[in-house]
């Protein structure tokens, strides 16, 4: 093996040492960032129970009592069909 031969293969070498290398420090500067971003969400779940917390439990507020299921009135006689197509279609409505 020549020289320069010995020269290329180092070279080659050192190129995937670095490779290498920066692959691993980029990992580690990943895993720092992750960390740094679960323990900002920790900090704030933990803030978020304590205000909960401090906070007076409120009642909810109570539904309207009646809930309107149809339109029509008790009073009023169911339309015929016919009439209520005939409704319709002077209404401007097409069947």
């Amino acid at each position: 093996m020549t020289k320069a031969d010995r020269d290329r293969a180092q070279a080659r070498f050192d190129k995937a040492a670095k490779a290498v290398q920066d692959a691993k420090s980029g990992k580690a500067e990943r895993d720092a960032a992750a960390k740094a971003v679960l323990d900002n969400m920790a900090k704030l779940k933990a803030l978020r129970l304590a205000r909960e917390a401090a906070e007076p439990k409120s009642v909810p507020a109570a539904k309207a009592a009646k809930a309107r299921s149809s339109t029509k009135r008790p009073d009023e006689k169911p339309v015929a069909l016919s009439e209520w197509l005939a409704g319709q279609q002077n209404g401007g409505r097409r069947t």
